[in-house]
């Protein structure tokens, strides 16, 4: 979009919000950039230029406004809708892997050469891997200088720099101030938070359905992993680094989300898995848009716009869910991972709650004796199957996975039906597309609403929907009365 000017200008004289995060405002006059919603008055047309990302604008010599803070909004929606290269590798690259494992490691798990990688992201975003993986790291430095109590020094490498100087560097050219003073202009006479817990706000383009996205992320909620507590949901996660627990909490304009993590180097990881999570950088306004155009689903979407497909932080403890509750209820489900998490799953301390264990890693239980897992012989297979093959790496469900690649992979594996294929594509590997015309509760809310009742022909009307059928299997959901959400 960045590269259509009269509708970029456009934007920004109306201070769309809609476009945060789709393209940035440059201000040649003032070496500023900005949100196309940022509050200032609008520059003169031929001062404006505009680019695709944060780091773009960076790397040409522009600075993050203080007002509109463009570096903190929501993520551009295409990493979360694509399929291709530039998309996985940028959902790799919010999940912290250039600052772990180098480009090198970054071409490797996407399976091109580093100068491929380097060439299609500087086309398509005018910046390479290495400086969007800065960019992402001066956001990670900036969260931990504004919400923690954290000496300088340990921010510095928390957030990935390798040296001190680097840091000081970065920060003051990003965002034209001293790392003390970006701390002292945002405490403004307030307390750090202890050090360990940090408090920060997920912005999210409106509108948005809270009960749909923490509906079920309660309802499904497995005890010792997850709870809903105190008008949050709270669960533990698996970092590269260490581990954590989060409470993410719905607010009017933004989710609250506070993090304890037992290494601070896994701040920008652990913040992408819950945007990811709550599909927080879904753009609402087209997917609506797109699904109004039924006639059959346009009163749904009135009841409740901004319906979002709820994801996950871990998309092999995710498969491993979804085998274990083929063809049983909610409940019984919950009951079975359940028992599973406390016979397999590591220990953690957690203040407060029930949360107590981390899923059980696909390793760890590929090197169980099968008949440690106290369930029904088929599902005990199934499972087996599914865990072996994420332990190899037969199976690929990362954030950077092929969407098409997987689905045959999962289809490969004896005991995983298309129902368990698609749910998986559709909330472990993001894919927005994704499809249950089988699902016994988009059967019931389509004869409801008075679509095709059997799985083909609604397949057939479906492709009406498309790329966004995941989201209307949101809004199927809400129609049934029998559907596994909770009202919050």
């Amino acid at each position: 979009m960045h590269t259509d000017f009269d509708r970029c200008v456009r934007a920004v004289r109306s201070k769309d919000a809609r476009f945060d995060g789709w393209f940035f405002t440059a201000v040649l006059t003032t070496r500023i950039y900005c949100r196309p919603s940022c509050p200032v008055v609008p520059p003169k047309d031929e001062n404006m230029t505009f680019y695709p990302s944060a780091a773009a604008a960076q790397q040409a010599g522009f600075r993050a406004c203080k007002r509109c803070r463009p570096d903190a909004s929501p993520g551009s929606p295409q990493w979360n809708e694509r399929a291709d290269l530039v998309a996985r590798a940028m959902r790799l690259i919010a999940d912290g892997t250039v600052d772990r494992e180098g480009v090198p490691g970054l071409a490797a798990r996407l399976g091109y050469s580093t100068r491929q990688i380097e060439r299609q992201l500087l086309a398509e975003l005018g910046a390479g891997p290495l400086a969007l993986a800065r960019a992402q790291r001066a956001q990670t430095a900036r969260i931990l200088i504004e919400t923690s109590a954290l000496p300088m020094a340990d921010i510095a490498f928390a957030a990935g720099f390798s040296s001190i100087r680097t840091f000081n560097e970065t920060v003051r050219e990003v965002f034209a101030l001293a790392p003390t003073d970006l701390r002292t202009r945002a405490l403004r006479g307030q307390a750090p938070a202890p050090s360990g817990l940090l408090t920060l706000r997920l912005p999210f383009r409106a509108p948005l359905c809270p009960d749909n996205l923490f509906g079920l992320l309660a309802a499904t909620a497995v005890p010792g992993v997850e709870e809903w507590r105190d008008g949050a949901y709270h669960r533990t996660l698996r970092l590269p680094y260490g581990h954590g627990t989060v409470a993410l909490a719905p607010r009017p304009d933004h989710v609250e989300c506070r993090l304890a993590l037992s290494d601070q180097r896994d701040l920008a990881g652990a913040i992408s898995r819950c945007r990811r999570l709550l599909d927080l950088d879904a753009d609402p306004e087209a997917v609506d848009a797109q699904l109004r155009t039924d006639p059959s689903l346009a009163p749904l979407v009135d009841k409740a716009p901004g319906r979002r497909v709820p994801r996950t932080v871990d998309a092999e403890e995710f498969a491993v869910r979804a085998v274990l509750g083929q063809q049983v209820s909610t409940a019984a489900a919950r009951t079975l991972t359940a028992r599973l998490v406390a016979a397999h799953g590591e220990p953690v301390e957690a203040a407060g709650g029930g949360l107590t264990h981390l899923f059980p890693t696909a390793a760890s239980l590929a090197a169980l004796d099968p008949e440690a897992l106290a369930m029904p012989a088929g599902r005990r297979a199934a499972v087996v199957h599914t865990v072996e093959a994420l332990a190899s790496g037969e199976l690929s469900l990362g954030i950077g996975s092929d969407w098409a690649e997987a689905r045959e992979q999962l289809a490969a594996l004896p005991g995983i039906g298309p129902w368990t294929a698609e749910l998986i594509a559709m909330r472990a590997l993001g894919d927005p597309d994704a499809f249950l015309p089988t699902d016994l509760g988009v059967h019931r809310a389509a004869a409801r609403v008075g679509l095709p009742a059997t799985p083909a022909a609604l397949v057939r009307h479906a492709a009406a929907w498309r790329p966004w059928r995941a989201y209307a299997v949101q809004y199927l959901w809400s129609a049934d009365d029998r559907s596994p959400l909770v009202c919050l």
